[in-house]
Order: structure tokens, then C-alpha cells, then sequence
């Protein structure tokens, strides 16, 4: 019995992996895989090379702790063509076989390698094309004069970080502006900073006026 590792990758943490889990100890079953070890990362994109689960999963290759990889979809384990060839390729050099699921894809062979190559390369073209999509509507709504972004809230921002100061909760401050707990935070913290930079600005030029008067 081969034994297979699984690996799944979600973009946001409001996301959930046991989705693509579920379907992949299916798949090992039905494929009579022994699945040996899960590596999930949480919250990160496609577009990093360097994931902690992905990194981990490649020292366990190189260990040869597990024969096969199993994953939900190609783009799951890279969404650039070259990154997901040069997994793979390691993966086959340590004698490790690769699994997709969703696009039924099986590295043993040299046609499915062949196919690995065109579904990659679609799937990245896709990504492309969506990018530039999202930027040339940004760019409309620009030049429309529409709101890009989160609209500035339109409240009393003093008297909130004053109500926060003085000891009442997040929830009772939110409540009482009508805002969120997450823009009270945002508020107070930005408050913090924006009073830090002008003291710290004030000590460099005092300092500054002290060595010249030494100076003199």
C-alpha cells in the first residue's frame, strides 16, 4: 500500500480547509492510499514560494516519509506555472508521485506531465486576465470619481478615542457611535502613532539645536 500525503491551501483565514480534507481522504481511500500526514496552510496565497506546511511537507519528501502527494487542485499548491513545475519536478526527483484531484492529474506518466504543463499554464493565464480585470475597473472608478476602498468614517473620531481613554469598553464605544469594535481599535491605535511622530520629531530637532550650540 502507497503511502500518500495530503496538502491543502486556503487564502483567508475566514476560509476553511476541511473542505478540500474531506475530499482528499475520499480520494486516498478510494485510490487505496494509507494517508500518513496532513499539511494544511492557513491564510496564505498561492503567489508565495515559501509556505510553513509547504516547506514542511518537502523536508517529509526528502525524508521519504510518504510515496504519493495528494492535492485538491494545481492551484492549491502554486499558481504560478513555473513554481508548480519546479515543486513537482522535486517531488520527482525524490521519487514522489503527484495527485490532482479536481483536474485528475498524475505525474507517473510522461502524458500526464504533458497535460500538468497546459492545465498550469491556463490556470495562471485565468489569474492574469482576472487581475488585470479588477485594476482596469479600479481605474474606471477612478476616473468616475467613485470611492475606491473603505469610505472614511464619518464621526467623531476625538471623542471616541476620548470615550475609549477613559475606560469604557470597545463594545460600549462602538455601540454609542454606531461603529465597528474593529474601528475603534483602528482609531485609537492610529491616534497612538500619529502622537509618536511629532515628539519624536520634536527630540531629533532638540537634539539637533543641542550639538549645534556645543558646536559653537
Amino acid at each position: 500500500m502507497k503511502r500518500s500525503a495530503l496538502y491543502c491551501r486556503v487564502s483567508t483565514v475566514d476560509q476553511h480547509p476541511e473542505t478540500q480534507l474531506s475530499e482528499l481522504r475520499q480520494f486516498a481511500a478510494n485510490k487505496g492510499f494509507q494517508v500518513v500526514g496532513e499539511y494544511i496552510d492557513h491564510g496564505y496565497s498561492g503567489a508565495r514560494a515559501r509556505r510553513p506546511e509547504l516547506d514542511r511537507m518537502l523536508d517529509d519528501a526528502r525524508r521519504h516519509k510518504f510515496d504519493v502527494l495528494l492535492v485538491w487542485a494545481c492551484d492549491r499548491l502554486a499558481r504560478s506555472t513555473k513554481h508548480l513545475l519546479q515543486t513537482i519536478d522535486e517531488l520527482n526527483g525524490m521519487g514522489v508521485q503527484f495527485l490532482s484531484q479536481r483536474e485528475a492529474l498524475d505525474t507517473e506518466g510522461p502524458l500526464g506531465r504533458a497535460i500538468l504543463v497546459i492545465v498550469s499554464a491556463m490556470a495562471e493565464l485565468e489569474r492574469s486576465i482576472i487581475v488585470e480585470r479588477v485594476r482596469a475597473g479600479m481605474r474606471r472608478a477612478r476616473l468616475e470619481g467613485r470611492q475606491i476602498g473603505r469610505a472614511r468614517l464619518n464621526v467623531n473620531r476625538e471623542q471616541i478615542i476620548l470615550d475609549r481613554r477613559s475606560g469604557m469598553s470597545l463594545t460600549q464605544v462602538a455601540t454609542k457611535h454606531g461603529v465597528s469594535r474593529a474601528s475603534v481599535c483602528r482609531l485609537v491605535k492610529d491616534s497612538g502613532r500619529n502622537a509618536v511622530l511629532p515628539t519624536l520629531v520634536g527630540n531629533v530637532q532638540q537634539q539637533a539645536s543641542a550639538a549645534a550650540g556645543a558646536a559653537q
